[in-house]
């Protein structure tokens, strides 16, 4: 959908995931997308250089979030959630479902 305006498909794919998750980190995306680790990295590096994305370090986990001053964060949002709407829902099942914990042992249902 977004991809001959971002660039690349990769690009897409971190953005909804960012959307859904709000934040990430490379391997984690890499894992669920089956893709190289490298790739979304760059792709990753290249967000943040143009400031739409930021990162910090959690341990030794660079985690990436949206800029929340980047100027067109309310915009960019819209567009990708009008976008997100469109994705097939085999696709969002995929990629995109919420993550659930497992509950802690002992805990009353």
């Amino acid at each position: 959908m977004l991809e001959g305006l971002l660039g690349n498909i990769t690009v897409e794919k971190i953005l909804f995931f960012l959307l859904v998750y709000e934040e990430g980190y490379p391997r984690g995306m890499a894992t669920i997308f089956d893709v190289p680790v490298n790739r979304i990295q760059q792709q990753l590096r290249r967000l943040e250089d143009n400031g739409i994305v930021v990162s910090r370090l959690t341990g030794k986990v660079r985690i990436y979030t949206f800029n929340p001053r980047y100027p067109f964060l309310r915009e960019l949002k819209a567009l990708i959630e009008r976008a997100f709407a469109f994705v097939p829902d085999q696709e969002k099942d995929k990629y995109y479902r919420l993550r659930t914990r497992p509950r802690r042992t002992g805990k009353p249902s």
